[in-house]
């Protein structure tokens, strides 16, 4: 049981090592390619994370400034609402009494 557990925290530090090599504005997107639709979708999705970084790094950014505009808005805004629920098409009812 104890490996497990330390296999999956392991696991789990280098997956937010590996997320924070896509994270908004380190410099992979300029002006003439900027980030569309779905790279508004994973910087919405890497935004707690990237919130985080943000605190220690100066030249990171919770945003993509290099952006398409209203395709970069739309694809953050339904990641940043799908990942705290938001969009969620299976609600549990509840049973009122």
């Amino acid at each position: 049981m104890k490996h497990r557990k330390l296999a999956l925290v392991v696991l789990s530090v280098f997956v937010l090592i590996a997320l924070t090599g896509c994270i908004p504005g380190d410099g992979s997107i300029d002006a003439t390619n900027p980030a569309g639709f779905f790279w508004g979708i994973w910087h919405g999705w890497l935004a707690p994370l990237t919130l985080i970084i943000s605190l220690f790094d100066k030249n990171i950014n919770i945003y993509e400034i290099n952006n398409s505009g209203f395709w970069y808005d739309l694809g953050y805004y339904m990641a940043i609402i799908s990942g705290f629920g938001g969009l969620s098409l299976a609600r549990k009812k509840r049973r009122h009494r």
